[in-house]
Parts: C-alpha cells; sequence; structure tokens
C-alpha cells in the first residue's frame, strides 16, 4: 500500500480548504501563518501576491520546525490581491472598505491575482502567480447597500466573494474562476503533481 506524502497548508482559509477538497486533496495540517500583509512602498498587485504566498511558506516551514512528525512534508501557500489598475484594494473587515471597495469596482473591470509558493520535503521553492480579469456590472445604491447588509463581504480581498451574492455582479470573467474564490485549482494541482505529491490519491474512492 502506496504511502500518501504529507502536505501543510499555510492557511486558515475554509475557501482554500474546501476548494483543496473538491479536488479530494486533504491536507494533513493546517498551519495558518500571520504575515503583515500590508503592501510596500510602490508595490505592484502582483508583487505583493508573490511575495506574500513566500512569506506565508516560509513563516510555515518554520513553525513545522517544532512539529517533528510534519518536517519533510509538502508546504503549499497561497495569498489572493485584488486589484482595481494599481490600486491595491483591502481584504475589508470594516464596512466603509467594503463601500469603498464596491463603489470603486463598479461598472469596472478588474484583476484577481493569487500567488502560490510550494516548499517540497526536500526544500526546492516552486512559485507560480495566477492572474483573472473579472468585470462588474455597474452596481445601483440599493445592491450596494443590500450587499453590504449581507456581511458576506468580510475578511474578503476587494470587499466580495464571487461565489456567494456578488457572482451576480460578474458580467464577465476571463482566466480561473477558482483564482477568485481563492485558490487556483488547475495551477496548484500541477504545481504539486509536478513536484510528486499525488494528487490522484484519493480520487479512486470518491465515487
Amino acid at each position: 500500500m502506496s504511502v500518501r506524502p504529507q502536505l501543510v497548508l499555510a492557511s486558515g482559509s475554509p475557501r482554500r480548504l474546501a476548494l483543496l477538497g473538491q479536488v479530494g486533496i486533504e491536507p494533513d495540517l493546517l498551519m495558518p501563518a500571520d504575515a503583515d500583509e500590508a503592501p510596500q512602498k510602490a508595490e505592484a498587485p502582483r508583487s505583493l501576491a508573490k511575495r506574500l504566498a513566500r512569506e506565508k511558506a516560509e513563516l510555515a516551514l518554520e513553525k513545522l520546525k517544532r512539529v517533528p512528525e510534519f518536517d519533510r512534508g509538502f508546504v503549499l501557500a497561497a495569498d489572493t490581491v485584488v486589484a482595481q489598475g494599481k490600486r491595491i484594494l483591502p481584504k475589508a473587515e470594516m464596512l466603509d472598505q467594503a463601500s469603498m471597495c464596491l463603489r470603486l469596482l463598479s461598472g469596472r473591470a478588474h484583476r484577481v491575482y493569487t500567488g502560490l509558493t510550494l516548499i517540497t520535503p526536500k526544500g526546492a521553492v516552486r512559485h507560480r502567480l495566477v492572474e483573472t480579469r473579472v468585470r462588474f456590472k455597474k452596481l445601483s445604491s440599493d445592491e450596494i447597500d443590500s450587499y453590504l447588509a449581507s456581511g458576506e463581504w468580510r475578511g474578503k480581498a476587494g470587499g466580495y466573494a464571487i461565489q456567494g451574492i456578488a457572482g451576480s455582479f460578474v458580467v464577465k470573467l476571463i482566466g480561473s474562476y477558482t483564482n477568485v474564490v481563492g485558490l487556483p485549482l488547475y495551477e496548484t494541482c500541477s504545481l504539486l503533481q509536478g513536484e510528486g505529491y499525488p494528487v490522484h490519491f484519493n480520487w479512486i474512492s470518491a465515487g
């Protein structure tokens, strides 16, 4: 019987965990990494996503040194950034932040970037950056107020969750839908499989 190598997800995001579960991947350990997510001066959105994914993976790996049974697993980290032009939008925690994001995105196109970093059991570090373009309809004041009242925006990059009510705002999407949710599945699976992680391990009994 083959033994599946261990996988550590450097995130506490229920969305990322659910997306991995969708394709039969079950992390052995969740190791949220508390990286400072504030952009550096003049930092581009894509650079921020790449840097934070790398920092989260490195922080998780450092924590794993205190967990001997996980010291030779794969470490996967991701960070998603929403930007309108060069402007990086916050992960909305306050109502005024979410309102600002929605009014800025209304009737316009924006981009969603997710940086991926994978550290292999042998210490190799691999990176990917995924970009998706999204266009919102022109939102009425009533739509914005109602969405804000839903609370769905809380903790979401750009102040919205495409997998929820805000899916009705999307006029056009070019690229990976799961990237906008928080973890681009095609690229994640390709990255893992390319480094020897058995992505299909749980598929045999999935039916």
